[in-house]
């Protein structure tokens, strides 16, 4: 297929702004969509779920209501959510036509959803839930190194490239490889159709100053615990949820949900959140220097004079042309 026609996906003049945690992404979204009459779609793995809202840094209520915001908080933390269920949810907004008249400004920071629009995604079998329930079983019962094991000899070109620690890809390779009788490997060479028109699309990431980037952070975890952080951790583990989904690997639960225990300090847990934080972002940003061509503009910061802003207050943003 010509790379033109494959790059034409259904999703005109889009706006994608990806970036760091803290980076102000969210805020510099909504002000672009108000302006160009938009309708922001959440395109962060841990913003999608419910449960969360604080300590993900979802929009607040107020900033819900300024402009439409779909896909955020509408997965249970119990459902292991996946780029690809991200990108099915993506094509039910454009065939229920939410996003009609309005111009899509996708926001977030990860790197695989954003790949997933633009490049899409390879068609994956169906997982019978016997199958899933089974390898879920077996992986409480074994755990990761034992099931990775077991992969390395199934399916050894998988397997290579996974960690033997990484549960939840190693379960899914399984799954794949007992559902369909192919190895994930091959279903993923099988090219998809991208969503998002490139041609007609405006990619914006967000690089900031580093020591800028870690003030953010910290003062944004800070608030964090002003608005509830801890309230929803403790909420969370009542759910008494494995703790390898993905949901409760969100930064800070992990940390927070210690203190609680008494394992470790307040004053420690916020100290390893914060800590943990700037090692996230810190990865998020490699990636995209990595992984973004040159057809993506880098925007160091979208505060005038790098001057920290409340969503609430009216402090200028500087807006990129779009």
């Amino acid at each position: 297929m010509e790379e033109s026609v494959r790059d034409a996906g259904r999703l005109k003049d889009a706006i994608l702004i990806a970036g760091p945690t803290a980076s102000g992404k969210s805020a510099l979204a909504l002000d672009i969509a108000e302006r160009v009459g938009g309708t922001i779609v959440n395109t962060d793995s841990m913003q999608g779920y419910s449960v969360l809202n604080v300590l993900t840094a979802r929009p607040s209520e107020a900033e819900l209501k300024r402009v439409p915001h779909h896909l955020y908080g509408h997965v249970h933390p119990s459902t292991p959510y996946s780029t690809g269920a991200w990108l099915r949810d993506v094509m039910r907004l454009i065939d229920s036509g939410v996003l009609d008249g309005r111009r899509p400004v996708f926001v977030g920071g990860t790197g695989l959803y954003f790949r997933a629009l633009l490049q899409g995604l390879s068609e994956m079998p169906d997982i019978p839930q016997n199958v899933r329930d089974r390898w879920r079983y077996e992986l409480m019962e074994q755990g990761a190194h034992r099931l990775h094991r077991i992969l390395m000899r199934e399916d050894p070109v998988t397997a290579s490239g996974l960690r033997p620690s990484d549960s939840q890809r190693i379960v899914r390779a399984l799954e794949v490889l007992e559902s369909s009788g192919k190895s994930l490997r091959e279903w993923q060479a099988i090219e998809g159709q991208p969503l998002v028109d490139r041609g007609s699309a405006r990619l914006l990431v967000i690089d900031p100053d580093r020591a800028e980037l870690i003030r953010r952070i910290e003062a944004r975890f800070d608030r964090m615990l002003e608005r509830g952080a801890c309230e929803e951790v403790h909420n969370l583990m009542q759910l008494g949820l494995d703790p390898a989904l993905p949901a409760m690997k969100a930064i800070g639960v992990r940390e927070l949900s210690a203190a609680a225990a008494g394992e470790i300090s307040e004053g420690e847990a916020i100290l390893r959140a914060k800590i943990a934080t700037r090692q996230y972002a810190k990865r998020q940003s490699t990636w995209f220097r990595n992984q973004f061509g040159p057809e993506w503009q880098r925007i160091q910061s979208v505060r005038r004079e790098s001057e920290e802003r409340d969503r609430n207050s009216s402090q200028e943003l500087w807006l990129p042309d779009v």
